[in-house]
């Protein structure tokens, strides 16, 4: 379990987890798009892709549980990991719409980027659908640099997959964790819970690349 202020992260369990995400992600269709499976009609066909998911090592799957509320709202997981190469990818992020955009759902990218660089991995990489915009803003806001578009990479929902490329490597973790940590602290947030200070100006001086369509 990873820990944080505004989440924690919990090993993927159908019996602790699946019906609060059932519930939580029942709300926007749209949130499946770019996903391999989904969206799933009942509680019972999302309980065993929950139930097949947390068997797995690879990908190792995460339940966010929002501090506040208590309650699970998304999940994430760590992909391809190459312990040899020291190589690990973060992937698999279906937040719920209440969970999107806020500072619950920074942390939660800050801490499996957190966990992988402390524990000796050289590269984090993030990788999308090419078409999906809405992830490659965030993996830039989040520091990952840009690099490339593999074309024709794969196929899923019977359509083409061109995956844009994104990461960060182990020289760049300590700017970019002084970059999580300035931007969540409390005193970078008003009154009204607004931000003083974007992340993605944080982590734009770390980037050696930008993403060209943004």
């Amino acid at each position: 379990m990873l820990r944080g202020t505004y989440v924690s992260l919990e090993p993927l369990s159908a019996e602790l987890h699946a019906s609060e995400l059932h519930e939580a992600n029942s709300a926007d269709g749209a949130i499946w798009d770019y996903l391999p499976y989904g969206p799933f009609e009942t509680l019972e066909d999302y309980q065993a892709w929950v139930h097949s998911m947390a068997q797995s090592d690879d990908p190792q799957f995460y339940a966010v549980r929002v501090v506040e509320s208590g309650r699970v709202a998304g999940v994430l997981s760590y992909l391809r990991i190459n312990p040899d190469a020291g190589s690990i990818e973060v992937g698999h992020i279906n937040f719920s719409p209440a969970l999107q955009r806020t500072r619950a759902a920074t942390e939660a990218i800050f801490l499996v980027m957190q966990w992988a660089f402390e524990a000796g991995y050289r590269r984090f990489e993030w990788k999308c659908d090419a078409l999906n915009m809405g992830s490659r803003r965030a993996a830039q806001r989040f520091g990952f640099s840009y690099e490339g578009v593999f074309r024709q990479a794969t196929l899923y929902k019977e359509r083409n997959r061109d995956t844009a490329w994104f990461a960060c490597i182990d020289k760049e973790w300590a700017a970019l964790k002084q970059a999580y940590e300035t931007w969540l602290a409390p005193e970078n947030f008003d009154e009204m819970g607004q931000q003083k200070l974007p992340l993605g100006a944080l982590t734009g001086p770390v980037r050696v690349t930008s993403d060209p369509l943004l």
